[in-house]
């Protein structure tokens, strides 16, 4: 089987073509077949899919079964599925420190999420934010969503407000009901009580009415890309919120820790998947019916989906057993 990728050829245009093979496999290293991949839509639309360079290859998530395994590498069975920071293609080839088991039982569709966890599991780890305080999540799309099941599993009194309607009921079914369409901000039983907005809608509106709902001292923590000028906010009305409320306002870069642990630095980027997997292995993140599977030989078709926001579910995972294994049923 010849090596093949998804790239966005032009502009609102994505083929699935054929690529290099992989190169040698070094010591530490452990490469493998492709099982499925998960599309960010929020970066993969904004940059990739309608962005200026062209061709560029997508992808930041897969799930792959460990076929080859470095002289060095100790603790990775042969047919192991391995969930790594890989893009859509064929094949992956990591480091196998930074591939990770996939718990028994997890489906590949659903253990890919974990990277889309990854995401706000640094805000997570970093905020000044108890459990039982409460936290509003701005924006329900894939990150959003799983910002708010993972805070509430933690222990937080969760809000979400998303505007779409379908999202709304896609967060309602799963438990949460603190569901809005817009920031409450004339609400005094919630004005003034928010410890932590995490922002992922990336629209300034948001951003601002965030500074209007949190406690004194309050955090807003900037997850969702600004891809784009949405509304004519002055900064004065954000600065000056922020001054007289106190307002902790930051980023929610999630590469603020480290990519592994180490000592004196027990939580990292790695430790997040970990936590991630096991709580989806577990059944704690409330999935069913939220992913939508896609023949990468199609791409194109999906893309289109997401683009014009008529995809069939909340997340879209590319399935490569139709391209590696064509004659086989994927399950």
């Amino acid at each position: 089987m010849k090596p093949m990728a998804v790239s966005i050829v032009a502009r609102e245009r994505a083929e699935l073509v054929e690529i290099a093979p992989p190169g040698s496999l070094r010591a530490n290293d452990v490469r493998g077949p492709t099982v499925c991949t998960l599309i960010s839509p929020g970066t993969e639309l904004a940059w990739n899919y309608t962005g200026a360079s062209f061709p560029n290859f997508p992808g930041y998530a897969a799930v792959f079964a460990a076929d080859e395994i470095g002289t060095e590498v100790q603790g990775v069975a042969k047919g192991e599925l391995l969930f790594c920071m890989g893009p859509h293609r064929s094949f992956q080839q990591v480091e196998a420190r930074a591939a990770h088991r996939v718990p028994e039982g997890l489906a590949p569709e659903s253990a890919v999420l974990a990277r889309l966890m990854g995401v706000s599991m640094t805000t997570l780890m970093t905020t000044t934010a108890r459990p039982g305080d409460r936290v509003m999540v701005t924006g329900a799309g894939p990150v959003g969503y799983l910002a708010a099941q993972m805070f509430a599993l933690s222990g937080y009194d969760v809000f979400v407000v998303e505007p779409g309607e379908e999202r709304r009921r896609w967060v309602e079914r799963s438990g949460l009901c603190r569901v809005y369409d817009r920031i409450p901000c004339e609400d005094k039983a919630v004005a003034g009580t928010i410890a932590l907005v995490v922002e992922c809608s990336g629209h300034e509106q948001a951003v601002l009415d965030a500074c209007r709902v949190v406690r004194k001292r309050g955090e807003v923590v900037l997850v969702g890309v600004p891809w784009r000028r949405q509304t004519e906010v002055f900064a004065h009305e954000l600065l000056s919120l922020v001054f007289h409320r106190y307002v902790i306002l930051r980023s929610g870069w999630e590469w603020e820790l480290p990519l592994h642990a180490a000592d004196f630095q027990p939580h990292s980027i790695h430790t997040g998947y970990d936590t991630s997997l096991r709580w989806l292995a577990e059944g704690r993140i409330p999935i069913e019916g939220l992913v939508a599977r896609a023949d990468p030989r199609t791409a194109q078709d999906a893309y289109q989906a997401l683009f014009h926001r008529r995809a069939p579910a909340l997340f879209t995972v590319f399935d490569w057993r139709l391209v590696n294994w064509p004659n086989s049923c994927a399950r």
